[in-house]
């Protein structure tokens, strides 16, 4: 009986396929149908999964690694399946003929995923639309426990083919409050954790990364031998850039550490992240992520969140929310 693998697709039957993506439809705006099934796909949170996620964020956290306080369970990362749930439409759709770039993440966090759970994604092209002459697809997504347990569901928008050079850095056009990453006249810097207090005008403890092409390779499905302009030079030349960039969903990872750790266990049972990509980042480019508290209302706190690169522009910004510590809400 073969063992369930851990990706969304298993690389040891390329020692007897020619094309590991033989079959799968070009990534074009043209070939897209809406409405449109991705997956469902079953994985196993092994021990590997979760090593080689601590190893792309550089996050080692023990929870992930030995212990959490979720009966004493090695529990993943947060954001662990969110890449996944990202690439499921390259069930469908070649993933190594793929220059696209992803513009929005969303991500609701409902449980923990722990390992050895095993874990089927399934997902959705819902919208489909043109805006400044370039194609847009929207994707919803859920990971469900084989206990019925919901972990994440997610909602992405992404530009399916592009020139990423010659798009990268337009900023975002959606009518909201922009997020400056400028921090309030009231900001005070709040401790290590949520327990120890959190208040509307707090800072939370900022995450610097420098994320290197290794971790970025294999955050990118690598080991899956896909190549796109996160893990391959000429790829990522080719699409007008000088190095391969950071995914944007690595990003977000990056964001949902700095949130977990400072809420813990409550971020992973009620945690909400919202964020738009506006600048690319280029591996090896030092990263600083940040989250201020904008308010707290109804046992829940309300954060802007941004990720600023080394040349202090923001390559992604946006909100997120978390319940607060027991001992912190109200009534």
């Amino acid at each position: 009986m073969t063992e369930l693998w851990r990706d969304l697709t298993d690389p040891r039957r390329a020692s007897t396929v020619d094309d590991v993506e033989a079959g799968l439809k070009e990534p074009e705006f043209e070939n897209l149908e809406i409405p449109e099934k991705l997956g469902p796909v079953t994985v196993r949170i092994d021990d590997h999964k979760i090593r080689r996620f601590a190893f792309t964020q550089g996050d080692h956290h023990r929870w992930h690694t030995e212990e959490s306080p979720f009966d004493g369970k090695r529990v993943a990362h947060a954001a662990l399946l969110g890449n996944d749930l990202v690439q499921l439409f390259t069930t469908v759709y070649a993933a190594s003929k793929v220059v696209g770039l992803h513009t929005e993440e969303q991500m609701w966090f409902d449980s923990p995923a722990f390992l050895d759970d095993v874990v089927t994604l399934q997902g959705e092209y819902v919208e489909a639309y043109e805006r400044r002459g370039q194609g847009y697809v929207v994707m919803e997504a859920s990971a469900t426990a084989d206990d019925g347990r919901s972990i994440v569901r997610h909602r992405g928008v992404e530009i399916l083919r592009t020139q990423p050079g010659a798009v990268a850095g337009r900023g975002s056009s959606t009518p909201e409050k922009r997020v400056t990453g400028e921090l309030p006249e009231n900001a005070r810097q709040l401790g290590e954790t949520a327990e120890e207090g959190v208040s509307a005008g707090g800072v939370l403890p900022k995450l610097e990364k420098t994320i290197t092409a290794e971790q970025a390779a294999v955050f990118s499905r690598v080991g899956e031998y896909v190549k796109n302009i996160h893990n391959d030079l000429a790829i990522a030349r080719a699409g007008g850039l000088r190095v391969p960039i950071v995914q944007g969903q690595q990003q977000f990872a990056v964001l949902a550490e700095l949130l977990t750790r400072f809420f813990g266990t409550e971020f992973f049972t009620g945690g909400r992240l919202r964020v738009k990509f506006l600048k690319t980042v280029d591996v090896f480019e030092p990263i600083e992520a940040r989250g201020v508290v904008t308010a707290v209302r109804d046992g829940r706190a309300e954060l802007e969140v941004w990720v600023r690169r080394a040349d202090g522009g923001l390559s992604a910004a946006g909100w997120a929310s978390s319940p607060l510590p027991r001992n912190q809400r109200e009534g």
